[in-house]
């Protein structure tokens, strides 16, 4: 397990859902500055079936990241996986987030964010995603930008983890994801 933040050190005691775990797993995972690109970035593209569209960790990560933890979690990525917008179409529709479901966000400019829910606070969801700040990281996205809610389409039953979490951390709201 990853060093998380100490805020968030309770997710590395977390036993599901798979895609959660998926996504700690590869916490801290970091584009390569410069024209370089990250090696383990772009082997999840060819993993995911997207490595024609994407050719290097310049180009906005977020659905991909998501696309290869949903895959390993067992679950069938959406078409065409880096449109972050596309990813209101994955599993069920949930009204109020649960740990491990994926949030899709707008984003100023047009585009959109993806991500997976850790919690909340009365203001912000707190996302695992990643390309926030280059990196899978977790951060603080405002309520008011989200577009859906989305849960993992459960194959036997629901895990037990799968649960709204209240949080109370602070720092500075994430505004443009990439």
């Amino acid at each position: 397990m990853p060093n998380l933040p100490a805020p968030y050190a309770w997710l590395a005691r977390e036993t599901g859902p798979n895609i959660l775990l998926e996504a700690l797993a590869l916490y801290g995972t970091k584009e390569t500055p410069g024209a370089a690109s990250n090696p383990a970035i772009l082997a999840w593209a060819r993993e995911t079936g997207v490595a024609g569209a994407y050719v290097n960790d310049g180009i906005a990560w977020c659905g991909l990241f998501v696309a290869v933890v949903a895959k390993r979690a067992g679950f069938e990525p959406v078409k065409n996986p880096l449109w972050a917008r596309n990813w209101a179409t994955f599993g069920t529709k949930a009204d109020k987030p649960s740990l491990g479901d994926v949030l899709v966000f707008e984003r100023a400019g047009g585009g959109g964010h993806v991500g997976l829910y850790i919690g909340e606070s009365a203001t912000v969801f707190y996302v695992l995603g990643g390309n926030q700040g280059d990196a899978v990281s977790i951060a603080p996205i405002a309520k008011g930008r989200l577009l859906a809610v989305r849960r993992c389409p459960w194959k036997i039953a629901q895990p037990a983890g799968v649960r709204p979490i209240r949080l109370a951390v602070t720092g500075a709201l994430s505004t443009n994801e990439a």
